[in-house]
């Protein structure tokens, strides 16, 4: 069984925390630990994880910055980095975000970008770019996760960011039902197939891209998907980006909104099975552990 590198595990304690968006969300408005992802991947052979950030309150983002580390400096648990949260549009971001320069365990940033608030081409705004500019002058990664119908914004924001490692969460957000031609999963962020297959091709064109498969099977409807389901929109990534810029996040918990991560990973490797050896290491744990310098 080849080895894995979980590089999307979400954790949340909501005695600690305070995450409004799953106010909206009933099945995740509890809270998830390092024990309930132990249970959760028991069996799978994920031997390191890199924390994603969760949306906390703003008030909060040091706070879980800090929450995590000492996770991550611990040896009782799989979690050996993380990429935090910030808000490049923020005058303080520069701040914010120095104060980890050098960290070992820090190994990037994530702003969610398809929250209600937050409007098409909000990363576009001159304070953002320089933000995520700077970024890449520290070491540091920026997580693209937006809308799938507004891709070609993070293609705008990748032409100003030349030195900066970006990674592009969850195939783009696509809805794996239309780039199937099965119709929708009824999402709230709608695309077409063509547009999001021609975006995909066009962030693959960028060396310091990378893409995570992840994150497409929250959309599942319950009982009614297969692995054939998932192989179009996890095949263009992988055919797109090829071998050495793709990694695999399970996005636990919210990967359950869809399927157990036992489900998702054993479709995945379904999926796969066209694959060489070599390929399939390099996703799931290879091109991670260079990626993340774990």
């Amino acid at each position: 069984m080849l080895p894995i590198v979980d590089t999307h595990q979400h954790l949340w304690d909501l005695t600690k925390f305070r995450l409004p968006w799953t106010d909206s969300v009933p099945p995740l408005k509890r809270t998830f630990l390092t024990s309930d992802y132990l249970t959760a991947t028991a069996g799978l052979h994920v031997v390191k994880a890199v924390y994603m950030e969760v949306d906390v309150d703003p008030a909060q983002q040091v706070a879980e910055a800090e929450y995590i580390l000492d996770l991550c400096q611990r040896d009782d648990n799989p979690t050996v980095g993380a990429v935090i949260s910030g808000r490049p549009a923020s005058t303080e971001f520069a701040a914010y975000i120095e104060r980890f320069k050098g960290n070992p365990y820090i190994k990037g940033v994530r702003q969610v970008l398809h929250g209600e608030g937050t409007p098409p081409s909000y990363c576009l705004q001159p304070t953002f770019v320089e933000s995520v500019q700077l970024l890449g002058t520290l070491g540091m990664s920026f997580d693209l996760c937006l809308r799938p119908a507004e891709l070609g914004d993070a293609v705008k924001l990748v032409d100003q960011c030349p030195d900066t490692q970006f990674i592009l969460d969850h195939c783009g957000n696509a809805d794996f039902y239309i780039v199937a031609g099965e119709g929708s999963a009824g999402s709230t962020m709608p695309h077409t197939r063509q547009g999001w297959l021609d975006d995909i091709e066009a962030l693959a064109a960028r060396p310091n891209v990378v893409c995570k498969i992840s994150g497409i099977i929250a959309r599942a409807r319950a009982g009614d998907w297969t692995a054939g389901d998932l192989a179009p929109t996890i095949n263009h990534c992988l055919d797109s980006f090829g071998p050495d810029r793709v990694i695999f996040g399970g996005d636990w918990p919210v990967c359950t909104l869809g399927a157990p991560y036992a489900a998702w990973i054993n479709a995945l490797k379904i999926v796969l099975l066209n694959r060489s050896e070599s390929e399939q290491r390099k996703l799931l744990h290879d091109n991670a552990v260079r990626l993340y310098r774990l």
